[in-house]
């Protein structure tokens, strides 16, 4: 970590919604999923957030041997999202504790609040945490 990653850190990341990260998208496999509205999935609206307090911290980490894991979100996902907006995504780094990243977020598409709240990382070496992940698959 660079003395540069500091409290007070914001970023914000733009992506237009498209027909692939609706609900029906999530899991093809799943027939439930498939009979559902085509609206901005919850489960890639997170990745959305993750995504963009990985881009607001990697500049002030030794990446790629230093990346940040996703290990808690609060986040309320309140407005329904269709294809074709635009999802911002604000995030501002507001705790650091040793390894461990708090973020506090909130996204909107133009038209509404997508959702708020925070979600926190933790910064690991990208190498050994890969070996503990293999060695951890063997074990079965």
């Amino acid at each position: 970590m660079n003395d540069t990653l500091q409290a007070g850190i914001k970023h914000e990341l733009r992506f237009g919604i498209p027909e692939s990260k609706t609900v029906p998208s999530l899991y093809p496999e799943s027939q439930e999923f498939q009979a559902m509205p085509d609206v901005f999935a919850t489960g890639f609206f997170i990745g959305l957030v993750e995504w963009a307090c990985i881009q607001a911290v990697n500049p002030h980490l030794d990446w790629p041997q230093e990346q940040t894991v996703g290990t808690h979100v609060d986040v309320s996902h309140e407005a329904a999202t269709p294809p074709g907006l635009e999802a911002v995504v604000h995030v501002e780094l507001t705790e650091i504790d040793g390894r461990r990243l708090l973020f506090d977020i909130e996204a909107s598409d133009g038209v509404d609040l997508i959702g708020q709240g925070s979600h926190e990382r933790f910064v690991i070496n990208a190498k050994s945490f890969s070996q503990q992940a293999a060695q951890k698959g063997k074990q079965q």
